[in-house]
């Protein structure tokens, strides 16, 4: 990364020194004001300077509310998976039927396991019965054998619900859902990272430029002293001091708002760290870190020379939306079924065992029972409007799918152009600051030989120091345009995800 110009001035050096010098001689720790410190390495290394990105994307990718939350959505997805299994569960019942009193005393005692399976949307059941007693002649079907009757069988869809019904549309659509909660979990932490390394330039910028406007001041209140002792000797007029005095007000100004947009920074990066408990933890301007240690930003057309196109198509926002296609698909495949008509076949095997009870030999016999049903609603409009509607949501869903890939490949276009306009206003910017100095240096010999005019002087070192605030908001467009880079690539190691 280039260097900002504000390090490469020696007031801000010497400033910086003074201030190592204070802590030293305080015995105070180089920490964060009202921070405490912790024992947890997170909560360490964000309340000790200098604060990293490494650190500030570590902290919102572990701690953010908005991460978090999205995790618990995905627990709750998982947990509708879970619950939709359950339609597949095995099934226990008991039943005991008897009579107290009466003429007749037939009584059972009926235990059946019951199977859903998914092919053919079958069931497959066995049960075991045992009778005692006589039960009356419209009840004869109750009867047994001394050591009861062992009954299973299955039930098959043959057309509505053969491939797919209620409970496989729900199973597969959780699990479609489930799916879909873990990409938004990845979509969030690219959204939370990307908006907390914003976060972290902004305020790094907002550090350099107060240290600016303060050696700016520091030069205009260095010259007043100077200018009052001439005032006082008779080798200056007094409006020299008084101009100087008014340059004083408009830089002290200056410094003010760079504090407050300073402020109003550490805020803002505040909301994306914080500590092992949750609470916000707000950086102050001893954690800002040397910008000389980072990298430079990666050129434009380097990055350009990737394959994007792949990256853009593993972006989580189109692959939800291939399982919603996917989602909607099965829907209309719902639908479609409700429309055909029901027709169901059985198949029981049946066979008591021991004495020959009341009922007789009728009884002591291995019976076979097959069965179909067939039913179809004649006009099925309830199902037909239901169809169109889920076609519509599919066709719907395509569009959409389009519109946001097509988004997505604008978006990373206008960053690259944001980048490589970043890039080359920052080496113009720095360049301006060379110039800007030469003049400032230039301006302040005239005027120590008295060939210079004051007015000039406070004009170049102004021009110098917009200048220098050139090159840092340059540089801060630069990191900010390469965030947005990573974020819609998904440079998952540029963002602190792996």
């Amino acid at each position: 990364m280039r260097r900002s110009p504000a390090l490469r001035r020696p007031g801000a050096l010497l400033a910086a020194c003074a201030l190592l010098a204070l802590t030293l001689a305080s015995g105070a720790p180089a920490v964060a004001q009202n921070i405490e410190p912790v024992g947890d390495p997170l909560d360490v290394a964000l309340t000790t300077g200098p604060l990293l990105p490494e650190e500030v994307l570590r902290s919102s990718a572990l701690t953010f509310p908005q991460v978090l939350e999205a995790f618990e959505r995905e627990a709750a997805a998982r947990a509708d998976q879970l619950g939709a299994d359950g339609a597949f569960d095995l099934m226990l019942k008991g039943e005991y039927y008897d009579r107290l009193t009466g003429y007749y005393s037939g009584g059972f005692g009926k235990v059946e396991a019951r199977q859903p399976l998914m092919p053919f949307g079958a069931e497959v059941f066995g049960s075991y019965r045992v009778s005692s007693g006589d039960f009356p002649t419209y009840e004869n079907y109750n009867y047994t054998n001394a050591l009861g009757e062992v009954k299973v069988g299955a039930l098959f869809s043959l057309l509505r619900n053969r491939d797919i019904d209620s409970r496989r549309f729900a199973l597969e659509d959780t699990r479609l859902a489930a799916s879909q909660a873990q990409l938004d979990v990845l979509l969030v932490q690219l959204n939370v990272q990307h908006e907390a390394l914003r976060a972290y330039w902004r305020w790094v910028a907002a550090g350099e430029e107060i240290r600016v406007f303060e050696e700016l001041l520091e030069i205009a209140e260095a010259r007043q002293i100077g200018l009052t002792r001439e005032v006082n000797e008779g080798a200056r007029a007094r409006i020299a001091l008084t101009e100087n005095e008014q340059n004083l007000l408009a830089r002290r100004s200056l410094l003010e708002e760079a504090k407050r947009n300073f402020t109003t920074a550490a805020n803002s990066l505040g909301f994306y760290i914080r500590g092992s408990d949750g609470r916000m933890i707000v950086p102050t301007r001893e954690m800002l870190p040397d910008m000389a240690r980072f990298r430079e930003i990666s050129p434009a057309d380097k990055l350009a020379a990737l394959p994007l196109s792949e990256m853009i198509q593993n972006r989580p926002e189109l692959q939800t939306f291939k399982l919603a296609l996917e989602r909607a698909t099965n829907k209309v495949a719902l639908r479609e079924n409700d429309l055909k008509p029901s027709l169901n076949a059985s198949v029981e095997l049946s066979r008591d065992f021991g004495q020959i009870g009341p009922g007789g030999p009728g009884f002591d016999s291995t019976d076979t029972v097959v069965g179909l049903t067939f039913s179809v609603p004649l006009q099925r409009r309830t199902a037909r409007g239901a169809l169109q509607r889920a076609e519509a949501e599919l066709r719907e869903t395509e569009l959409r799918q389009r519109r946001i890939a097509d988004q997505i490949t604008t978006d990373v276009g206008n960053i690259l152009a944001n980048l490589s306009a970043a890039l080359r206003l920052a080496d113009l910017a720095d360049a301006e600051v060379k110039q800007a100095n030469a003049m400032v240096q230039a301006e302040r010999t005239r005027f120590r030989l008295g060939a210079g005019d004051f007015f000039f002087v406070n004009q170049r070192e102004e021009t110098a120091a917009n200048a220098q605030i050139k090159a840092i908001r340059a540089e801060l467009a630069g990191r900010l345009a390469e965030a947005s880079y990573n974020a819609a690539t998904m440079n998952l190691t540029a963002l602190g995800l792996e």
